[in-house]
């Protein structure tokens, strides 16, 4: 699940209500300040604030839950492969204690009919392999979405313009701890999906 943590790394730049509406270098002084009013922004001083990529995902309930889903369905689907594999594996080492019993029709059937289950089997491995990449694609979508939303109605509540994430390796190298809202921004996620499982579970209990 490393690359679900790719969508948080680097520097994520989300604009909180933003409406700049800029002339060219010649524009005046007053239609520039009255832009900057009908914003609501001030680009000497932005409201910033930053959150700790590594340990939302550490304490997201959501990213826990799917991560869980999807670690199991690999390891269901890994454990069949192998399953298959060995199958594959029995039947061609009978196929070699045997062959000196067999025809040159018989055998050059056998291994025909060995070669077929082993390309089957390479492109059973590709599908399975191509189906969790676009399960895992699907997950990291959601997430950004889900921690998007919930950054806008965010900043838009406490006024601010720009919300920064960072992660150990990345770009950002240093930031005041009063900037930092990752606590607060786990809890309403946290909050926010749990009132949605709420909602999901007693809409299912009515039907």
């Amino acid at each position: 699940m490393k690359n679900l943590s790719l969508i948080l790394n680097g520097v994520l730049i989300i604009a909180v209500g933003f409406l700049y509406y800029a002339e060219f270098a010649d524009s005046d002084d007053d239609s520039e300040n009255e832009s900057e009013i009908k914003s609501g922004l001030s680009f000497e001083n932005p409201n910033i604030a930053y959150i700790n990529s590594d340990t939302l995902l550490t304490n997201y309930n959501y990213y826990e839950v799917v991560s869980k889903k999807l670690e199991e369905k690999r390891l269901q689907l890994q454990q069949d492969y192998t399953r298959r594999a060995e199958g594959l594996q029995k039947q061609i080492e009978d196929y070699q204690r045997t062959v000196n019993n067999l025809t040159i029709a018989q055998a050059r059937a056998v291994e025909e009919d060995l070669g077929r289950k082993r390309q089957n089997l390479l492109q059973y491995q590709e599908t399975i392999t191509q189906d969790l990449m676009r399960e895992e694609a699907a997950i990291t979508q959601e997430l950004y979405e889900k921690v998007a939303s919930y950054l806008k109605t965010y900043g838009d509540e406490n006024n601010l313009h720009v919300v920064l994430t960072y992660s150990a390796g990345s770009g950002l190298l240093y930031a005041n701890d009063a900037l930092n809202i990752t606590d607060q921004v786990i809890s309403g996620l946290n909050s926010l999906e749990e009132s949605n499982n709420t909602t999901e579970s007693d809409s299912t209990a009515v039907q």
